[in-house]
């Protein structure tokens, strides 16, 4: 295993064991169970979002990583729409991964600088796909997590979470970035030392557009996420079921939604790690908090947030579980579809797995009630193999 590899593997037996690997930032060694942290373009950054536009989702595809075969791909189902279309921006090489930011019917795409690129290319489209201009470029790296890039809905802002664990912002042009914080400068606030924070996961923009960053703590039982208000850095996070207070809490998702801002947690290690879904609708005032799922072992492989405040992930061994919002449980969905990398919620309680293959994306939907994916598409996507050697 490489040296970043062992760095971040350490992070993630602290946080969450075996849970998942790709933070934005390291974090001091601690022995420990953890699987091995995969390379740049990490299958977490596998998801699904929605905009006005309709509903997003990425995923990996072509060969392996180790002969730059690995392609990442953007796919639309576009509102009102069932059906989804290929439509990965054109022109710059994305074997680094995607990184989607939605803002009203806009989507912002930052594509992870890998082989000799040393920053982040941005594009953006405000008509579902159909046409992309260039936007940026951000001089950095994103992190490798599915919420290193934010938009404000309301400002047009963009928040980007580099890999060294800085906080970079812009306003709308994004031709000039300024530092908003770095992991460094955050664990040095009364809110970070509280914490205890170890490095930054996450970046978002709760109402009515407050810079907002989320990480691991290594002080048991506080869900790490904090927002800058009037220039100070105050702790966002819910309070966590005295359940789960001698917990440690690690902040895997943390994003913007129609109705507020939802985030994923991770609590505990090894088998008893859970994971819990929460809500805010007042910036991080007041949240509402899911059942903890208990895994039992299993490794999350995507996250993926739909309409109606309902949240969807993947695990292992093909199994996937829904929660509809708060107030609602966990729901294990029948078993998915072979080779699924991410699920799209669909608007009337239905769901998409996006199934990728080397040069087709199979799509599988259930639907509502229903106890067995149906086959729905098959995607053909022109992969020029060979091309970033």
């Amino acid at each position: 295993m490489s040296s970043p590899a062992r760095s971040v593997t350490a992070a993630l037996a602290l946080a969450v064991g075996a849970l998942l690997a790709g933070c934005g930032s390291p974090a001091p060694s601690v022995p420990g169970p953890a699987a091995e942290a995969p390379p740049g373009g990490a299958p977490f950054l596998a998801t699904s979002t929605v905009t006005g536009a309709g509903t997003w989702a990425v995923a990996v595809m072509g060969g392996p990583v180790a002969q730059e075969n690995n392609f990442w791909q953007l796919f639309a189902r576009p509102a009102g729409s069932t059906e989804w279309k290929l439509v990965t921006p054109p022109g710059t090489a994305d074997n680094g991964g995607l990184v989607l930011a939605g803002a009203g019917g806009s989507l912002i795409t930052g594509f992870r600088p890998s082989q000799y690129l040393t920053y982040t290319p941005l594009t953006i489209t405000r008509n579902a796909g159909q046409a992309w201009s260039s936007a940026g470029p951000l001089d950095g790296a994103l992190a490798d997590v599915p919420d290193a890039l934010a938009a404000a809905s309301a400002t047009g802002n963009l928040l980007a979470l580099l890999t060294d664990g800085t906080a970079e912002l812009s306003a709308p042009g994004y031709t000039s970035w300024t530092t908003l914080a770095t992991q460094r400068s955050l664990a040095a606030t009364p809110a970070g030392r509280r914490c205890g924070l170890q490095n930054l996961t996450a970046a978002a923009f709760a109402a009515p557009g407050t810079p907002t960053l989320a990480g691991t703590c290594s002080h048991p039982g506080i869900a790490g996420i904090f927002a800058s208000i009037g220039g100070t850095w105050q702790a966002a996070g819910p309070t966590l079921p005295a359940a789960l207070a001698s917990q440690p809490v690690q902040v895997l998702r943390l994003t913007s939604t129609a109705s507020g801002t939802v985030a994923l947690l991770a609590t505990g290690t090894g088998p008893a790690a859970t994971l819990l879904a929460a809500w805010s609708s007042d910036g991080g005032t007041h949240w509402a908090l899911s059942p903890p799922l208990r895994l039992n072992g299993a490794a999350l492989s995507s996250a993926s947030f739909g309409p109606g405040d309902a949240a969807a992930i993947v695990l292992n061994g093909s199994r996937g579980q829904t929660v509809a919002g708060p107030g609602a449980g966990w729901r294990a969905l029948p078993a998915l579809p072979p080779g699924t990398a991410t699920l799209a919620p669909g608007p009337a309680g239905g769901f998409d797995a996006l199934a990728p293959g080397h040069t087709t994306m199979t799509v599988w939907q259930l639907a509502p009630g229903s106890a067995a994916w149906a086959k729905a598409q098959a995607i053909s996507v022109p992969i020029q193999f060979g091309s970033s050697s």
